[in-house]
């Protein structure tokens, strides 16, 4: 169902999107939509099938995505149902994300479109059905105003001191590990970021603060207001955070890097 009305049809949908059905159905095929089929076995698409391939329409022809680095993008995003991200076996982050919405007065669709996520995506998270990629739980966490590790439980601090098996950790997307140095009600906030072979943080963000990081170990490439640095071990780099910015490591081995923001944003 779609808005209340009927499910679409593949020309429907094509007609929406402004391309062509052999488009839609090659979109099917990279596991992009799974639609219903009727008695007919005619293609019937949902409206978080819709939502999904209107993203990877905007995908190919704005940002000139190729196939791979769409579903990428998409899995990315959280928006491919049982995409990796962060699970919910090991983080089951929906009770407390549902606790959040209803101390706020929020309902399912106000959220999800503040966010960009689906209704049907947003309720199977609240209820540990799907996993979460860190870019969606972060765009969660600002809607909230609270940091990540708040949608995790309520806030608490390490202390001066962090020992390595205290350090509080998550897998922050695919090739992601975050490792915090520092947490409570802090202002300026310290990580040690681990970033696996060809793992990058997907698209360019932008936003207020300021962020520092060193590089320990690998090879990390930073995308800063249309420039591109290739740093390497030693080296330093501080920047404002509204400076649209995105990063990769295109090394063949893991990077590991200190990475400092303020305000806190996980």
């Amino acid at each position: 169902m779609i808005g209340g009305g009927r499910a679409l049809s593949v020309g429907a949908v094509a007609s929406h999107l402004g391309v062509s059905p052999s488009m839609v159905r090659s979109l099917e095929k990279l596991g992009l939509a799974k639609p219903a089929r009727s008695r007919s076995r005619y293609r019937l698409y949902s409206g978080d099938d819709l939502q999904v391939l209107r993203r990877a329409v905007y995908l190919r022809r704005v940002q000139g995505l190729n196939a791979p680095a769409i579903v990428k993008q998409l899995t990315q995003e959280g928006l491919l149902h049982g995409a990796p991200g962060i699970s919910p076996e090991h983080a089951p982050i929906g009770p407390r994300l549902r606790q959040l919405r209803l101390e706020r007065g929020q309902s399912l669709s106000s959220v999800a479109t503040a966010v960009g996520v689906s209704k049907g995506f947003l309720s199977n998270l609240e209820r540990s059905r799907t996993g979460v990629s860190a870019d969606i739980l972060r765009k969660l966490a600002r809607h909230y105003n609270v940091s990540i590790l708040e949608v995790y439980s309520p806030i608490d601090s390490t202390g001066p001191l962090v020992r390595p098996r205290d350090r509080k950790g998550l897998e922050s997307g695919p090739g992601l590990q975050v490792a915090l140095l520092a947490s409570g009600k802090i202002a300026m906030q310290p990580h040690l970021l681990r970033v696996a072979p060809g793992a990058s943080s997907a698209e360019f963000h932008s936003h207020d603060g300021e962020e520092f990081l060193y590089l320990v170990r690998g090879r990390l490439d930073v995308e800063l207001g249309g420039k591109e640095f290739q740093l390497r071990p030693g080296d330093a780099f501080y920047f404002v955070s509204k400076t649209s910015h995105r990063w990769r490591n295109p090394g063949k081995t893991k990077a590991v890097l200190l990475w400092i923001n303020t305000p806190a944003t996980l």
